[in-house]
């Protein structure tokens, strides 16, 4: 396939649930993060945490603005305090200003860093988790867990550690039970659901 999707990109028109709150700072810059809540032509909402300088932040309440666009990359990291998720996936805005109709919109160009998992689900759909390891600078990854389905997931299922791949697709969200020490526990997890995706 000749076209080739951005190494990482993120579009997102929605609206922000609640208004941003400090997030933590680095090299001198505060950072805020905020949900941001955009609905599949399904009608099911997805929440993706959008995090901004504080010099973007605007004047106005932005839960009361109406729609936002936001772009910018996805960015991962290790949640070490032992609450909630391991692996936290955010997005990190570039731009932000009003928007129009729900949109949600990834892509993605990185290299393949565990085996890829071909499993079925309970209603018979063919899925293939994957998890890319997508470059930025300063010698980093950000690692993106990807799904892929049907004979896109058994295309993939085949490729091998280290393999490029190129996705483009949504970034979802969806709740699961986790049991610890006998207590359940509902936690959110995040993974772009590929539209297309293919190796380079």
């Amino acid at each position: 396939m000749d076209e080739v999707f951005a190494a990482n990109r993120a579009e997102l028109c929605g609206t922000a649930a609640a208004l941003p709150r400090y997030s933590h700072e680095s090299r001198g810059i505060r950072f805020y993060t905020f949900p941001l809540t955009t609905c599949r032509l399904s009608g099911t909402p997805d929440t993706v945490n959008i995090v901004l300088r504080e010099s973007m932040l605007p004047d106005y309440d932005m839960t009361e603005a109406g729609p936002l666009r936001v772009t910018g990359e996805l960015r991962s990291f290790n949640n070490k305090s032992g609450v909630g998720n391991r692996l936290v996936l955010t997005v990190l805005a570039r731009e932000l200003g009003p928007g129009g109709a729900d949109e949600n919109h990834i892509a993605l160009t990185g290299n393949l860093c565990k085996p890829p998992i071909l499993r079925v689900t309970p209603m018979g759909r063919e899925i293939c988790d994957l998890i890319l390891a997508v470059a930025r600078r300063y010698r980093r990854s950000d690692y993106i867990p990807v799904i892929a389905w049907g004979q896109q997931a058994r295309d993939i299922a085949q490729c091998a550690v280290g393999d490029k791949l190129s996705v483009r697709g949504r970034l979802q969200s969806r709740t699961y039970t986790k049991v610890i020490d006998g207590r359940a526990e509902e936690r959110l997890a995040f993974e772009v659901s590929a539209a297309d995706i293919f190796p380079l």
